[in-house]
């Protein structure tokens, strides 16, 4: 939905006041790049640390699949469940359902690269189970975002188009709920890690010098959150600029 925003945002901005030529080099465009080129990095960073941690076995045999239950049932958390499911590092938590989905690359795994992902996983389910604010703001404000995320285009659009500044304005603001949500996301995320590199290390799950290339795994893929956040903020900056080049042409 985000991506979608970046280029729908202009289809019909230009063409309605003669500017065609004008959109075809549009200079915010750059801001696109620069987000895109953010998120790529961080995806492709994330992928080659965790191939790299991947080949290296952790010396106790464990896959990530065992070491998940052990963590849950130190936790009390005997109910969450622990599925495979296809792809790659496609691991999560639904809290909905009480279980942790690790991917094929990830459950069977005994890679120190794995065991981080599914300790992290774990993590999540402590943090609904212990209340974590952070979380429980997210899914709070889940129906919203999704509201605001599918009415903020069409909004926008038909502002620029009718020349309604204060319309257009508005819908901006409602896809600054993205921006909120990715934002609340961050700790939730960055504290899951946390709690996995405490949990390998308490539970001897890893020895210490297993737990740094967990740990490189793990803060390459909080990177992906930060990298989102930057990209969408540079996306809401573009619909400013967009909306403040529209209104001066009027």
């Amino acid at each position: 939905m985000i991506n979608a925003l970046a280029y729908s945002t202009d289809s019909g901005f230009y063409g309605m006041g003669g500017g065609f030529l004008y959109s075809l080099f549009d200079p915010t465009y750059i801001l696109v790049i620069i987000g895109l080129i953010i998120t790529l990095a961080a995806s492709a960073n994330v992928k080659s640390t965790f191939r790299k941690y991947d080949q290296v076995r952790s010396r106790r045999g464990l896959t990530a699949a065992d070491a998940a239950r052990r963590i849950l049932d130190a936790n009390g958390l005997y109910n969450i469940r622990i599925e495979r499911v296809s792809g790659n590092l496609t691991d999560h938590f639904s809290p909905k359902e009480n279980v942790i989905r690790l991917s094929d690359s990830t459950f069977y795994s005994t890679s120190i690269a794995a065991l981080g992902v599914a300790a992290h996983e774990c993590g999540h389910a402590v943090q609904h189970q212990v209340g974590y604010l952070p979380i429980k703001l997210r899914n709070g404000i889940v129906p919203f975002v999704n509201i605001c995320s599918y009415v903020s285009v069409p909004i926008i659009i038909i502002g620029i188009i009718l020349g309604a500044t204060n319309l257009a304005y508005l819908g901006v603001a409602l896809f600054c709920a993205v921006l909120a949500f990715q934002i609340i996301t961050l700790p939730t995320e960055t504290n899951a890690s946390s709690r996995a590199l405490a949990t390998l290390r308490s539970m001897a799950l890893l020895d210490e010098d297993e737990l740094a290339g967990a740990g490189k795994v793990l803060r390459a893929a909080a990177m992906t959150y930060f990298a989102s956040v930057a990209s969408t903020a540079l996306q809401i900056f573009r619909l400013l600029l967009i909306i403040n080049n529209s209104r001066r042409r009027d």
